[in-house]
């Protein structure tokens, strides 16, 4: 583990924790209460989605033909993330601790990895 991917150790549990919540105990943690089965559906495509990028991250910090894409693909995760939520505040009011952790979170980890990325580009 080193300061250019800590941020990748940081988010696989996370991420890969959340997308078991959103796949399968929605409401455990969070306000989300399927209701249809389209919205099951729908929690456990984002489930899937979550698993991939945390497959990705776990290649970038174990094999080096995989570090770049994963820094790519991790800062393109976090940070649309956290913007979608900083959105939703905003039009939507604020929503749980949980979320606006969330969103702290994905602003700083997405900030981390565009400095990693400029970082490993001067070198």
């Amino acid at each position: 583990m080193t300061k250019y991917n800590i941020h990748l150790w940081i988010s696989i549990p996370i991420v890969f924790s959340a997308g078991l919540s959103y796949g399968f105990y929605p409401n455990s943690f969070l306000e989300i209460q399927p209701e249809t089965l389209d919205e099951s559906n729908f929690n456990k495509a984002i489930m899937g989605l979550y698993f991939g990028f945390v497959t990705l991250w776990t290649f970038g910090v174990f094999m080096k033909s995989f570090y770049k894409p994963a820094l790519i693909s991790h800062v393109c995760f976090m940070l649309p993330m956290a913007l979608g939520r900083l959105l939703s505040i905003i039009l939507d009011g604020v929503p749980s601790d949980l979320y606006i952790y969330g969103t702290i979170g994905e602003l700083a980890l997405g900030v981390y990895g565009i400095w990693v990325l400029k970082s490993i580009a001067s070198q």
